[in-house]
């Protein structure tokens, strides 16, 4: 400020920033300031950060904003998007784009802890399945009607079964004639090269198109009935795959190695078992889900017998019944739950009710049934915990954000996505003082397309109120670009408007770990490993200590690859 206008100021009687009173305003403001932050749900994580980990959370706040600009999404450069331009474009960034960054190599390396919330049909690479489907004998498709319009290859429904070969059907009509015969099976290589739009070529394509979420699908359009609706179609397909074992099995090998390559050590894979089960071979179906647990028991300890396999801790099962089933159909659901549980306790680990759409039930309908469950779990000796997958934003209707008030009062351990929760701020105290975890996508983009950062992020709300959250890549939608979907909701919440910095990710990632299922444990022991942490003496105390140990020569690694970027001016 120039002398005159200092002068000016004391002419006028303005007070100056060294008189008494407006340095006591200024230290309250001060400590008010430091009041808040100190309730920052990374607080005690930035605390005890070593030398190495401050000097690479500082490397990659550097590269944040370096690839921001690189990307055109800087919104402190004034040339670039405002900051609600940039957060809509960066909800639709082409992966491919997003893999060229710094930054994606940075976190593509990170230990992450556990993957809390992934539904199994979403977790593959399709052009893996439909290879596999193709490799292995005796695969048929049916369907309830035949596909012979354009619009049935659009939207009719159909699925997969194993069968040995049957005879006399040469000449039989195909899946795309008009004659032909309800449910009946056809080979996947006959149906294939019948198909009308191109042969075995064509029918891929279509296969894959019809396997794959449509990214153009409008929500506004549509309607989140008809969305979802449409997604449980696609996704039946897949899960009619995984009912055969020799497909069940491969797909398992490509998973447990894809999700160590994403810096993965552990998963909860929700699984909802519509289709009987059939062994190698076997046109009979099982009549329950014993022998399904016994090979994903058996994939499970083979690779993790291997080299690349000691990285992944475990895998256990969330066994998930359909909302739109009737009270006599879950019944039955919950009695194979319990079975399954009975035979191969280390597989199960908790249950869950999920289904958007126009027959889906509201999870107060649903009490009676879930408390009859609890009552049936009891009396056969086992405990099989609730994890509600609740709260999603599906438009004007109230169902789901009162589903979320059920999920607190049942004793949910978890719950996710939870989007609509910062409409609830008495929830939100609810579910601090209960422990119970959130499992956030920071950016959603799943079946409706309805969440981007031009709206309201539910993940700003939850960390800014002190929510314990974990980051999910839980988006139901199947990717044709193969899992690695974890690194690109690291790489998302990285870039997000809310200052989520290294530490963050770190303490979300600790999350994980807390509320992991590793072995089963009745509520009060599970409470009391979650308040307790690194300092407990359980196992998610020692998965903890693994973490951090892995953390810091993880921090190491970016300190000695990325040192220039310690020095940079950008």
């Amino acid at each position: 400020m120039s002398s005159s206008d200092i002068d000016w100021e004391l002419e006028e009687g303005i007070p100056q920033v060294d008189d008494p009173f407006i340095q006591q305003y200024l230290k309250g403001r001060t400590s008010l300031v430091l009041e808040e932050q100190k309730q920052r749900y990374d607080t005690n994580l930035r605390k005890t950060l070593s030398p190495v980990a401050a000097k690479a959370y500082k490397i990659v706040s550097t590269i944040r904003a370096r690839d921001l600009t690189n990307l055109g999404l800087n919104e402190r450069d004034p040339r670039q998007l405002n900051s609600a331009a940039r957060m809509g474009r960066l909800s639709y960034l082409d992966r491919n784009e997003v893999q060229k960054t710094e930054l994606w190599k940075i976190l593509q390396k990170m230990p992450k802890g556990s993957l809390l919330h992934a539904h199994m049909e979403t977790m593959f690479d399709i052009d893996f399945v439909i290879e596999e489907a193709f490799r292995t004998a005796g695969i048929h498709i049916y369907a309830p009607k035949p596909l012979a319009t354009q619009r049935d290859h659009e939207e009719g429904i159909f699925y997969f079964r194993y069968s040995p070969p049957l005879l006399n059907l040469q000449n039989e009509p195909t899946l795309w004639d008009p004659g032909y015969k309800p449910s009946s099976l056809i080979s996947l290589q006959k149906a294939a090269s019948s198909f009308p739009n191109g042969g075995e070529a064509g029918f891929r394509d279509w296969l894959k198109k019809r396997c794959i979420f449509a990214s153009d699908l409008s929500y506004d359009a549509h309607g989140p009935d008809d969305m979802s609706n449409a997604y449980r179609a696609l996704s039946s397909v897949v899960n009619s795959l995984l009912s055969y074992e020799p497909i069940f099995r491969s797909c398992l090998r490509w998973l447990f190695s894809q999700l160590v390559a994403d810096g993965i050590s552990y998963v909860e894979l929700r699984n909802s078992f519509t289709f009987p089960y059939r062994r190698d071979g076997s046109a009979t179906p099982e009549e329950d889900y014993s022998a399904w647990c016994s090979a994903f028991q058996e994939e499970l300890q083979r690779f993790r017998s291997t080299e690349e396999g000691k990285a992944l801790y475990g895998a256990r099962i969330i066994w998930t019944a359909s909302r739109t089933l009737s009270n006599r159909e879950l019944s039955g659901s919950m009695i194979d739950c319990i079975l399954a549980k009975q035979d191969f306790p280390e597989v199960i680990c908790g249950f869950d009710v999920t289904g958007q759409g126009d027959d889906a039930r509201s999870l107060v309908d649903l009490v009676p049934i879930l408390f009859w469950f609890r009552k049936q779990c009891a009396e056969e000796g086992v405990d099989i915990p609730f994890f509600f997958h609740v709260g999603e934003n599906l438009g004007d209707g109230k169902q789901t954000e009162h589903d979320l008030f059920d999920a607190v009062l049942l004793g949910t351990r978890r719950l996710g996505p939870g989007e609509s929760l910062y409409k609830h701020p008495l929830l939100l105290e609810l579910i601090k003082e209960k422990k119970i975890l959130v499992e956030c996508c920071p950016i959603a983009k799943d079946i409706t397309r309805r969440t981007d950062f031009t709206q309201l992020n539910p993940l700003s709300v939850l960390l800014s109120r002190g929510v314990p959250v974990s980051l999910s890549g839980y988006p139901a939608d199947l990717s044709e670009h193969g899992l690695n979907r974890l690194t690109f909701e690291f790489w998302q919440a990285l870039q997000g408007p809310d200052d989520l910095e290294l530490p963050g990710l770190a303490m979300m990632v600790e999350n994980s770990i807390r509320w992991s299922c590793y072995v089963d444990q009745p509520a009060v022991e599970w409470l009391s490993d979650i308040r307790e942490g690194i300092l407990g003496e359980g196992i998610k105390a020692t998965r903890l200590r693994d973490w951090y140990a892995s953390f810091e020569k993880f921090c190491e690694w970016i300190a000695q690859e990325f040192a220039e970027a310690d020095t940079s001016s950008f």
